[in-house]
């Protein structure tokens, strides 16, 4: 094993004893799931399974209660699509009111826990993540009711974590914390839903990428937290790991109230808050 390799693996195991959204002690270091295995057959699974899902595991859900779609192969490991949709309506005791990504082999699996209030965002949710091995990719969604449902990718990615940064380190601290929305068209009759893109320029470092001038990692400085707001309303809360690519960006749907602008904050590994704020009539074709 090359000192690289062995210093990565190292890394690894010490984030699977920090990260703070999924710390999964006594978990070995194991070889990739093959794409037929069973995905209960997952140790890093069943120890959060057992930490987030009393030991149960989700019943799979049909594709109209919850679909979860990624490449079977990634592009760029470090840039993985991923994106959540249902097509049953998502009111009352049905209504999906939380949803958990997880990305079985990644180094800290639990990539996001997203909020959805009554009201706020509906659960089709768009990101981009990274894959640091082959692995399954779960969407776990939780009913008002308390039901629990479960979609599962197999994605065939590596690397994805350990990938240097792509972007310009300079210009990314002079545009830190930077925010841009976007809607899709022309905003819709009342009572529709918009789609709105939401980003914050970040380099969002995993804490495994290595400097190839220094030969040192980079820290580990990533987006902890994100809140979206129209007015006074809560549109949905998250709490993220280093798993969301660099640049973390979401695509969300809701139904606009009134003309109230739209505001989010994050907050980052290093207590750095930022806000932004977007008039409705701007979003169209800009950010």
């Amino acid at each position: 094993m090359s000192t690289r390799l062995a210093l990565l693996h190292q890394r690894r195991r010490c984030l699977l004893g920090l990260s703070g959204l999924a710390a999964l002690p006594g978990v070995a270091w194991a070889a990739p799931p093959a794409e037929d295995s069973h995905p209960d057959d997952s140790p890093i699974w069943r120890k959060l399974r057992a930490q987030y899902f009393d030991d149960r595991t989700p019943a799979i859900a049909a594709p109209e209660a919850l679909s979860l779609s990624a490449p079977k192969r990634a592009g760029d490991p470090a840039f993985v699509p991923l994106a959540t949709k249902r097509s049953l309506p998502s009111e009352g005791a049905a209504a999906i009111r939380r949803l958990w990504l997880i990305i079985d082999q990644n180094p800290s699996p639990l990539a996001a826990i997203f909020e959805l209030p009554e009201g706020g965002a509906l659960p089709d949710l768009e990101t981009r993540v990274r894959v640091d091995e082959y692995s399954f990719v779960r969407a776990v969604a939780e009913r008002a009711d308390g039901q629990r449902l479960m979609a599962l990718r197999y994605v065939k990615a590596s690397g994805g974590c350990s990938a240097p940064p792509g972007g310009d380190e300079a210009a990314q601290r002079a545009s830190l914390g930077r925010m841009l929305f976007r809607a899709d068209g022309p905003r819709p009759a009342a009572g529709q839903p918009w789609t709105l893109q939401w980003q914050v320029l970040h380099p969002n470092h995993s804490g495994l990428a290595m400097d190839q001038y220094t030969r040192q990692f980079t820290p580990a400085e990533y987006i902890r937290s994100l809140r979206l707001w129209q007015g006074e309303r809560l549109l949905l809360s998250a709490d993220l790991d280093f798993a969301l690519s660099e640049n973390p960006s979401l695509r969300l749907r809701f139904v606009p109230q009134g003309d109230a602008p739209l505001r989010a904050e994050v907050t980052d590994t290093r207590a750095r808050r930022f806000t932004a704020e977007a008039a409705l009539s701007t979003l169209t074709g800009g950010a």
